[in-house]
């Protein structure tokens, strides 16, 4: 298994940096016919269902191709508010590691100080802090679903929402684990499913902001491409594509949702074309749907029916006023293309600087095509490096209305790459020169689009040249990037003026840091890989700076563990940072010859110096096929101890002496 998660991550990786870019660009006036360097691109509504058709039609017609459209959809890596208590004698405790203050992002796990709510195995249940036992359960997978499949969740007092991510395929095989579906959960008793979404499509991502969450779907037509005919040629192929395209019924994209209630009565609904917009650049091959759901309020409260947009996405961001959805068309076509492909790989000489550790979980969504031609087929042409940004109002109760669209030359690292300040969006990305197409030529730039319009207003480039991003945070009014080759420049960046944001300070060392996150005044912590002077990945290494100057940052303390990686390097909710006693907790797994030591690396990070206080181990599990020492997923802080998650179980352990109070097994 260990084997097919280091070529699952390889293909993830391998599409990561085939979609590193950014440049500067321009905006076009209002009416005018888009280009592509054209920054403000408004969505617009269809006039009436005929229109609508008849431009899903045009649109997704030429870009279909000989095989459909395209290859497996994109891959996404498994996706600071507390939860309402239920009681105000709840402990102090740490919550979820989340981007923006006050919006909560969907976790495996989620706690409100007396509880810890967690998704595992295809059952929910809800732990006493107290007593340290579970008090309930309710299993939410069928009988023929995996139980191993991805289950998000959010809580709000005592309503929990879990999100399946439906459509993941395993690898090479494109066998589906599962269907999307969002399950709202009573949590006030013994553990009951009030209902049940299942919406058309495969869930990209969620934000909650109070009790209400905006759920995000992608969802592609449903179009029966014909058989192709034998020695049928590739143009012969596309014209046959593009004839089933714009003979498909409206239905064929309108995104379709069943609702069932807790006493199984089911509603079937259809988004209506009135609610569906679309930009003026698109290419009707996928719709964005947008949901509302208010914890509080049930699945079925007026005013929340879902809205579309004719787009892609895949990378979600949201404040507390505003909700983002950005994508990179195609970008994973010459991934697909890879995965498809059979042939061994021969192994690298050195390690890929960007592989993370082999313990990492990926999901890979369904693919849209799953026939692979026996033919040799032509290079994919590589897709405009440029990323898509919908920006939409959630301020208000409801279903969130659209504010405006643009473009940015460049491709986004992850949701850190945004930020939006002051009625202002910072945009972190990477771009690779369109004549050369080589690491080498590659740039990084941030560039600042007015919130309300998303024309640019201003922007800083040349960060990292022939190297990419590969971790970035706004801090107020100041930015921090990292890009990597074969040394880390960590760059300052001052963005007090919009329009004239302007690198302060450079900071050259080897390795990278992976994800960044706010320490004390003055402090930021760098979670990632240290590295030799030639860019190969030793082990995993958190790093304090000092960036209160910001003309000279400096690496104060780094600590350091050859041949190892963590999840936190890749997924931010892995990392917990407690700022009242500087106590950190990060998933960590060791491999060396013949010896693997897997757990939790327990950190005291204060304004001076990384010190290593131990390391919290999960108890090994011993099934029939073998032993094995679970990896640690999460970390909270509840009162005086510390509690872990793993697969397998939870454990408590004193957050002054590390000694083990209690181990709750969940299978």
């Amino acid at each position: 298994m260990i084997e097919v998660m280091k070529t699952l991550i390889r293909t993830v990786v391998a599409g990561a940096a085939l979609a590193t870019a950014i440049s500067a660009c321009t905006s076009a006036p209002e009416g005018t016919a888009p280009v592509k360097q054209r920054l403000q691109v408004r969505l617009v509504s269809y006039n009436g269902c005929d229109d609508m058709l008849a431009g899903l039609r045009e649109h997704a017609a030429s870009n279909v191709g000989q095989w459909g459209f395209g290859g497996p959809m994109p891959m996404y890596m498994t996706r600071q508010k507390s939860m309402e208590a239920t009681n105000d004698a709840a402990p102090e405790h740490s919550t979820t590691n989340t981007h923006e203050a006050g919006v909560d992002e969907p976790d495996l796990v989620k706690t409100d100080g007396n509880r810890i709510i967690t998704v595992a195995g295809g059952t929910l249940r809800i732990i006493d802090t107290a007593t340290r036992k579970i008090t309930g359960s309710v299993k939410l997978t069928k009988a023929d679903e995996p139980a191993y499949a991805p289950a998000d969740l959010l809580v709000s007092g005592d309503r929990a929402l879990v999100m399946y991510r439906g459509g993941d395929i395993m690898y090479k095989t494109f066998a589906p684990v599962g269907e999307t579906r969002y399950l709202l959960v009573d949590l006030s008793g013994e553990p009951k499913v009030l209902g049940t979404i299942k919406p058309q499509g495969t869930y990209v991502d969620a934000r909650m902001v109070g009790s209400t969450v905006r759920l995000v779907t992608r969802s592609q037509p449903d179009i029966t491409f014909p058989e192709p005919k034998q020695n049928a040629s590739e143009a012969e192929m596309k014209k046959a594509n593009a004839d089933a395209v714009r003979r498909a019924p409206l239905d064929a994209w309108l995104p379709k949702i069943q609702i069932t209630d807790a006493a199984g009565s089911v509603t079937k609904k259809t988004v209506d074309c009135a609610r569906v917009s679309h930009p003026a650049d698109y290419t009707g091959t996928s719709l964005l749907t947008v949901h509302t759901i208010d914890l509080a309020q049930g699945l079925t409260a007026a005013g929340t029916d879902p809205i579309s947009l004719a787009a892609d996405g895949d990378t979600v961001y949201g404040t507390g006023q505003s909700l983002y959805v950005t994508s990179n068309p195609r970008w994973w076509w010459p991934v697909a293309m890879a995965a498809v492909d059979d042939t061994p790989q021969a192994p690298a000489t050195e390690p890929d600087p960007t592989e993370p550790s082999p313990s990492a979980k990926v999901t890979l969504s369904s693919p849209a095509q799953t026939t692979v031609s026996p033919e040799p087929t032509p290079t994919p042409t590589a897709p405009p490096e440029e990323t898509e940004v919908h920006r939409f109002d959630i301020s208000k109760p409801g279903p969130p209305s659209y504010v405006a669209s643009g473009k940015v030359p460049g491709r986004l690292l992850n949701q850190y790459s945004l930020s939006e300040y002051e009625g202002n969006l910072r945009v972190a990305t990477t771009l690779t020169s369109e004549t050369e197409k080589t690491s080498d030529s590659s740039v990084s730039s941030v560039t600042v689009l007015k919130a309300d319009t998303l024309d640019k207003v201003g922007e800083v480039g040349g960060l990292g040249e022939g190297e990419r991003i590969y971790s970035v945070r706004f801090i107020g009014p100041v930015g921090y990037c990292v890009t990597f080759k074969q040394v880390d420049p960590l760059y300052t960046l001052d963005l007090r003026d919009p329009a004239a944001p302007k690198v302060t300070g450079e900071l050259k060392i080897t390795g990278y840091s992976a994800y960044l996150h706010p320490g004390n005044d003055g402090r930021l912590i760098g979670i990632g890989q240290e590295a030799s002077e030639k860019g190969r990945t030793l082990g995993t290494q958190i790093s304090l700076f000092d960036v209160s100057d910001p003309a000279n940052p400096k690496r104060l303390s780094q600590m350091f563990q050859k041949n190892s990686g963590s999840e936190a390097e890749w997924d931010p909710h892995a990392f917990l940072y407690w700022p009242k006693t500087g106590l950190s907790v990060i998933p960590l797994n060791t491999y060396e010859q013949n010896k693997e030591e897997i757990g939790a690396v327990v950190l005291k990070i204060d304004d001076s110096a990384v010190t290593r206080l131990g390391m919290i181990k999960h108890p090994v599990q011993r099934p029939k096929d073998g032993a094995y020492q679970p990896s640690i997923q999460r970390a909270m802080v509840i009162g005086d101890s510390i509690w872990t998650v793993s697969t397998d179980g939870v454990q408590v352990n004193d957050a002054n002496t590390l000694a083990e109070q209690a181990y709750i097994p969940l299978r």
